[in-house]
């Protein structure tokens, strides 16, 4: 084998192995994903943010955007590091708490595409009288999309069905327990006119939703970092 070609092949194979390293080196999901929703904020204490989507052909490959960047509403007092990451959080930086009004920080898988109306999306979650998303650390169905058939009514609860908000939405895969109380219930859903932040969720335009639901039924994963903490997963994010 001319020397020539021996070099190239152990650049690809080393590009490789840095590559599959690099992947394993980043917090999950994210190192298994594809296909990324990144909201960024200014700092952790601001209700507007940064949507931007962005896909890769393989996991450890880099970034390439897919979406120009848009206008997003968080948490009415920004955002907080969910208990998975609160090992990168400073001494100064909230971490995620039950009722607190703040998007949790970190990685999460996207779940369900839902709304009001029917839909023929695979997976699909119609919302209907009844549906409920339980934020009662007393309850055992505590950060479950669930029915008040099944809970009753002494649960205390987002009664989905009555909040304009979620006419459309997704489901975030949001890791938490009663016992952390580090908050339940997180969707990215419509944005009303004259919102001025969220109750711990993204929030956009139903136009702009539409579409977010279509790139995440693969199986995107959802980023949320104030921009200060890129640079804490260099290599991981764009």
């Amino acid at each position: 084998m001319r020397p020539s070609i021996l070099t190239t092949l152990l650049t690809t194979l080393a590009l490789a192995v840095s590559q599959t390293a690099l992947a394993q080196s980043c917090p999950q999901p994210l190192a298994a994903a594809t296909r990324l929703v990144l909201v960024t904020a200014d700092s952790m204490h601001t209700p507007t943010a940064t949507l931007q989507t962005f896909e890769r052909a393989a996991p450890g490959e880099s970034w390439r955007a897919s979406g120009e960047p848009e206008s997003a509403l968080i948490g009415l007092k920004g955002m907080a590091w969910a208990p998975a990451l609160r090992g990168v959080a400073r001494p100064n930086e909230p971490r995620k708490a039950e009722g607190d009004t703040r998007l949790p920080a970190g990685f999460f898988p996207i779940g369900r595409s839902f709304g009001f109306a029917a839909s023929p999306r695979p997976g699909y979650l119609q919302i209907g009288q009844g549906t409920v998303c339980v934020d009662d650390p007393s309850s055992p169905a505590y950060n479950t999309v669930t029915s008040r058939a099944k809970v009753g009514w002494r649960v205390h609860g987002e009664n989905m069905w009555r909040i304009p908000q979620y006419r459309r939405g997704l489901l975030v895969d949001y890791p938490t327990d009663a016992k952390a109380r580090a908050g339940s219930c997180i969707f990215v859903h419509v944005r009303l006119p004259g919102s001025k932040g969220t109750h711990g969720c993204v929030a956009l335009p139903e136009a702009r939703l539409e579409a977010l639901q279509g790139f995440a039924q693969p199986g995107a994963v959802l980023a949320v970092l104030p921009r200060e903490a890129l640079g804490r997963f260099k290599g991981c994010v764009p």
